[in-house]
C-alpha cells in the first residue's frame, strides 16, 4: 500500500474512453476559450488595475499584466500538453496521480479545493456587495438590509447594526449550483452570453475611453522608484522594477482561473485539438484586453484619482470625473463587474465539482461524490455537497478572511503541473502528445521559476496559512482517502 503509487496511463486513458457511463462530451473549442473569459474577466480587470497602478506601478501596470501573463502562459502551455494528452476530469490532482504518486495527487487535489470552493465563496461575498451597490446608485432603490448580506462577524460602524446572514451570496452560489447539476452545455451557453456581456463594455470603454486619454498621466511611463504608504500605513516599493513586480503579484488575482479548463476535459468533443486553443486562446485574448483597459484607464486619470478618489470604484469614478457625457457607461461598468463576478463563480463552482468527481472516483473521497446524474450526465451529488460547503461559506464568513489564499493555492497547482510535464517527458516518452510544450524543460523550470517567485511576494502570513490547511489535508488522506484508494485496494 504506498502513498507513491502511480495511477498508469493506460488507466488513465481507458478512463476518458469509457464516456457512456460517464460525463456528456458537448464542449467545443469556442465553448472552452468563453469559459476561460469567463473566469478570468471578473473582478480582477476592474479593481485590481487601479489598485495595482495606485500602489505599485503607476501607468507601467501594463508591464505588470505582461509579467503576470508570461507566468501564466508558461503554466498554461504545460496545462495545453496534459490535458490535450490525458482528456479526463481533474485537473492538475489527475496529471500529479500519473507523474508524482497518489499523496502528491491527493495534495494537489485537497489545494485545488482552496483555489475554487474557497474562491468561488470569496466572489460570491463580493457579487452581494456589487448588487447593493447596483440597486442603490444604477436602479435607485433601496439596498437589501445590511443584517441580511453580511455575515455575523460584521458590523455597520456607522449604525451599530450586526449582519446575521449573506442572502445574497447563498442565493448566486446557489442558482449556479443548480445550472451546473441541469448540464454543462446549459452553463457554457449562460456563460457564453454573460462574457459577450461583459467583454463588450470592457471594449466600450477601451474605445470611448482612448480619445480621453491625456498623455500627462502617463508620464514618467515607469515612475522613479520610491516608497507609497497606504492609509493602512503599510509601505509598498512604487515605481521602478520592484514597483512592476509588485503590481504583477497584484495583477496576478486577475488570471486565476484560467487553469480550471483543464477540468472540463472529459466533457469536451475533440479534448486534443480543443484543450490547448481553449487554454491558450482564452489567456491570449485576455491578455490583450487587460493591457489596453490598463492603457486606457491610467491615461485617463491620474495615479492620485486611484488612491484618493476612485479606490475600489475607481472605473466608475475615472469615467464619472473625466469622460463627460459617458455617465451611462460607468453604470454599465456595475452591470459588468456583477455580470464577471457570476461568471467566475459558474467556472469556479465548475471545476470543483470535477475535481471531486475524479477524487470520488479514485476512493479518495467518498464515493458519491462520482455518481453521474441518470439523466443530465453530470456529477450531481458532487454539485450539492459543493453548493452546502461554498454556501455555508458564503453566508456565514466575511470575504477578506481568505485573503491571498486562493492565490498561493493556484501558484502551487501551477508548480506542480510544470514538474509533472518534465516527469511524463521521461516516464512516457512514447505517450501520443497531440499537443507539445515548446523547449522542454525550460519553459515548465521557467513557469516554476516565475509562479514561485510570485509565491514569495504572498508573505508569509499565507504560507502559514497554505501549511496549516495542508496538514488537515495530510490527516484526512491518513484516516480516510489511503483506507479506500481503488488503487491501494487492487493491490490486494
Amino acid at each position: 500500500m504506498s502513498i507513491w503509487k502511480r495511477k498508469s496511463l493506460a488507466q488513465l486513458l481507458s478512463e476518458a474512453a469509457d464516456s457512456e457511463k460517464g460525463l456528456k462530451r458537448t464542449l467545443t473549442a469556442w465553448s472552452l476559450i468563453a469559459l476561460g473569459i469567463g473566469a478570468i474577466i471578473g473582478a480582477g480587470l476592474f479593481v485590481r488595475t487601479a489598485t495595482a497602478a495606485a500602489q505599485s506601478a503607476g501607468p507601467s501596470v501594463t508591464i505588470a499584466f505582461i509579467v503576470a501573463a508570461i507566468g501564466c502562459a508558461l503554466a498554461g502551455l504545460c496545462y495545453a500538453e496534459l490535458s490535450s494528452s490525458i482528456p479526463i476530469s481533474g485537473s492538475a490532482y489527475t496529471y500529479t496521480y500519473a507523474t508524482m504518486g497518489e499523496f502528491l495527487a491527493w495534495i494537489i487535489g485537497w489545494d485545488l479545493i482552496l483555489e475554487y470552493a474557497v474562491g468561488a465563496a470569496t466572489v460570491g461575498i463580493a457579487w452581494s456587495e456589487y448588487l447593493n451597490n447596483l440597486l442603490v446608485n444604477v436602479l435607485h432603490v433601496s439596498p437589501i438590509p445590511f443584517s441580511l448580506s453580511h455575515s455575523p462577524f460584521q458590523s455597520n460602524l456607522e449604525t451599530g447594526e450586526h449582519g446575521i446572514i449573506n442572502l445574497p451570496a447563498l442565493f448566486i452560489v446557489a442558482i449556479i449550483s443548480l445550472l451546473l447539476i441541469k448540464g454543462i452545455q446549459e452553463s457554457a451557453f449562460v456563460n457564453g452570453i454573460i462574457v459577450i456581456v461583459k467583454v463588450a463594455i470592457v471594449i466600450l470603454i477601451i474605445v470611448i475611453g482612448w480619445n480621453f486619454i491625456n498623455p500627462a498621466n502617463h508620464e514618467p511611463y515607469i515612475p522613479q522608484s520610491s516608497i507609497f504608504t497606504d492609509e493602512h500605513g503599510i509601505d509598498h516599493s512604487y515605481g521602478g522594477i520592484m514597483g512592476i513586480l509588485g503590481a504583477a503579484g497584484t495583477v496576478f488575482f486577475a488570471f486565476i482561473g484560467f487553469d480550471a479548463v483543464s477540468t472540463a476535459a472529459q466533457e469536451t468533443k475533440n479534448p486534443k485539438k480543443a484543450m490547448p486553443i481553449g487554454i491558450l486562446g482564452s489567456l491570449a485574448v485576455c491578455t490583450l484586453l487587460y493591457i489596453l483597459f490598463a492603457h486606457v484607464l491610467t491615461g485617463v486619470a491620474t495615479v492620485e484619482d486611484f488612491r484618493t478618489g476612485g479606490k475600489e470604484a475607481s472605473v466608475a469614478f475615472a469615467i464619472n470625473k473625466y469622460m463627460i457625457g459617458y455617465e451611462w457607461l460607468g453604470q454599465l461598468v456595475t452591470v459588468a463587474i456583477l455580470a464577471g463576478f457570476s461568471s467566475v463563480i459558474l467556472v469556479m463552482l465548475l471545476g470543483q465539482s470535477r475535481v471531486f468527481y475524479a477524487m470520488g472516483k479514485d476512493g479518495l473521497l467518498p464515493k458519491a461524490f462520482s455518481d453521474v446524474h441518470p439523466k443530465y450526465k453530470t456529477p450531481y451529488k458532487a454539485n450539492l455537497v459543493i453548493l452546502v460547503i461554498v454556501g455555508l461559506f458564503a453566508a456565514f464568513i466575511p470575504g477578506d478572511i481568505v485573503g491571498d489564499m486562493t492565490s498561493i493555492g493556484t501558484l502551487f497547482a501551477f508548480v506542480l503541473v510544470c514538474i509533472s510535464v518534465i516527469i511524463l517527458r521521461k516516464k512516457e516518452p512514447n505517450m501520443v502528445r497531440e499537443f507539445k510544450t515548446p523547449f522542454v524543460p525550460l519553459v515548465p523550470l521557467l513557469g516554476v521559476g516565475v509562479c514561485c517567485a510570485m509565491m514569495y511576494g504572498l508573505g508569509w502570513t499565507n504560507w502559514l496559512r497554505l501549511f496549516a490547511w495542508m496538514a488537515l489535508g495530510v490527516i484526512i488522506y491518513f484516516a480516510y482517502g489511503k483506507k479506500n484508494s481503488v488503487l491501494n485496494k487492487s493491490d490486494k
